[in-house]
């Protein structure tokens, strides 16, 4: 038995079945191309006899990617594998999935049949695939609810008739973790030929259990699994890639199994996919959410301040999550706030930080979303470090018609500076005349701008957020116009920089 599991990703296929999620060919081909960069080893690119645009497709994206095995969805009917197989004539690695109902209400209630006719359809599907392609996949459609006996009788037979995957669906998520485990051993110990083929994973999430029933089979002798980004799907969704993977990774030590995928393209794939499909990701989201790394709890922002490890079981950066967000609460603690305020700049003594804090109970209980300016607003322009660098003067010329042009002027140390810059917007032009006098290889990463009053002569708000040398530092501004709101906030970011690098 490998410990090497193939990650089937499903994301174009069975998770594309989403009411409103439907995307593009050249949309497809996007997320086809990312799948590939995050190491996935099968795509499954559609059903191509369901519509002419998954029949182009599943042509497109064999072109267009180079090493994963593209595979095509069929029911277990002649006409489904010719379109299929044709479909799939570009593709470097090219699979079939064909398959079929084997529960007793497939078999009765939705194909009007019998076991053993269903096992002829089952194992003529898998020859007449095999025609076309060497790897062929073989789905029991229900078989979460399928008799274990009928259901080994049923894989030993398309294995016999060259079927290289056998996929074992819990087609409507109605499996507890210790029951597809159970069906997935019993495969294991009474299929005589089970290892000639590889099985397969494919897990709904109808009562909240897709990882947990993927997890169980893979302990039990699964060797692929069959997941969605996010792990969208039909219904409650499919088994999530993502919690798989990092399930993997983050047991590894215990369960000694390892995947093909590249984790730190997780996150930047889950929003790839989130954004072309309209589908947010809920924020407790495993994972991917963004409060996966999010810390509120005061005793669980101490914890993870002190060591990282205390409160959480996987690295963000492992994932592709630049850091854990600490975020401010009703219920964070000192720890926390200090943590903050190092961060933008403030050096506080304890008394200092004492009655800063009892201020920010009080507005934590009036405001859930405290921003960096309420944090710099509330430790008040006293604490700050003297500023070195002043804004003098400032005349911004723009239009409809003309080049923003800024003339700044700047008193370092009571020494006047002047400067004269060009730019994209009036915001730009003054930022890049800065730079000229100061000199300093400064990015910016981020740019808020927040209205304090309403109407148009609002004082606005801007929070600057800069990086030097690999550090990160904040600037704070505000005014009536906004162009000099912007540089006031670049200054004191600037003014936080260390003095001589």
């Amino acid at each position: 038995m490998s410990d090497r599991l193939f990650i089937f990703d499903t994301t174009l296929r069975d998770g594309e079945q989403v009411p409103g999620c439907q995307l593009n060919t050249v949309e497809k081909i996007e997320v086809a191309k990312a799948l590939q960069d995050l190491g996935v080893d099968i795509i499954e690119a559609g059903f191509p006899i369901s519509s002419p645009g998954d029949f182009e497709s599943v042509v497109e994206i064999s072109k267009a990617v180079t090493w994963p095995t593209i595979c095509a969805l069929t029911r277990a009917v002649q006409k489904d594998i010719d379109v299929a197989a044709e479909s799939l004539k570009f593709a470097k690695k090219g699979r079939i999935h064909t398959g079929i109902g084997t529960s007793f209400y497939h078999i009765h209630y939705k194909l009007n049949s019998n076991p053993d006719a269903i096992l002829e359809r089952a194992v003529e599907a898998v020859k007449y695939a095999k025609k076309y392609v060497e790897d062929v996949e073989f789905y029991a459609e229900d078989a979460g609810r399928t008799d274990n006996e009928y259901l080994a009788k049923i894989i030993e037979a398309v294995i016999k008739a060259g079927a290289t995957v056998v996929n074992i669906p819990d087609t409507t998520g109605y499996c507890l973790p210790y029951e597809f485990g159970e069906k997935i051993k019993y495969l294991v110990e009474n299929v005589n030929n089970i290892h000639k083929a590889v099985i397969s994973t494919h897990c709904h999430n109808d009562l909240g259990m897709a990882t947990a029933n993927t997890i169980s089979g893979i302990i039990n002798g699964a060797r692929q699994a069959e997941v969605t980004i996010n792990g969208i799907g039909e219904r409650a969704g499919n088994t999530s890639l993502e919690e798989v993977v990092m399930t993997l990774k983050s047991r590894q030590a215990l369960l000694g199994i390892e995947t093909g995928v590249n984790t730190k393209n997780i996150y930047n794939t889950s929003r790839l996919v989130s954004r072309l499909m309209n589908m947010p990701v809920q924020p407790n989201k495993a994972v991917v959410g963004r409060n996966a790394f999010a810390h509120s709890s005061g005793i669980h922002q101490d914890g993870v301040l002190k060591n990282r490890e205390n409160y959480e079981i996987m690295d963000p950066t492992d994932v592709g999550i630049n850091e854990s967000a600490i975020l401010l609460t009703a219920r964070s603690g000192r720890a926390a706030l200090n943590h903050r305020l190092e961060l933008m700049g403030f050096d506080l003594g304890k008394e200092k930080l004492d009655e800063v804090y009892e201020q920010f109970l009080k507005l934590a209980d009036k405001k859930k979303d405290i921003r960096d300016d309420d944090i710099a607003m509330l430790a008040g322009d006293a604490t700050r470090h003297e500023k070195r660098i002043k804004l003098d003067f400032l005349q911004v010329v723009t239009g409809k018609s003309l080049t923003p042009v800024a003339i700044i002027r700047l008193d370092i140390a009571g020494e006047k500076f002047d400067a004269t810059s060009a730019g994209n917007g009036p915001v730009d032009a003054a930022i890049k005349a800065v730079k000229q006098i100061i000199r300093r290889q400064v990015t910016i990463e981020e740019f808020l701008v927040q209205a304090i009053t309403r109407g148009s002569d609002d004082i606005g708000k801007v929070h600057m957020q800069i990086e030097f040398n690999n550090a990160i530092f904040h600037g704070f501004g505000a005014h009536t116009d906004i162009v000099t709101a912007s540089v006031e906030a670049f200054l004191d970011a600037v003014n936080k920089l260390p003095v001589g690098q």
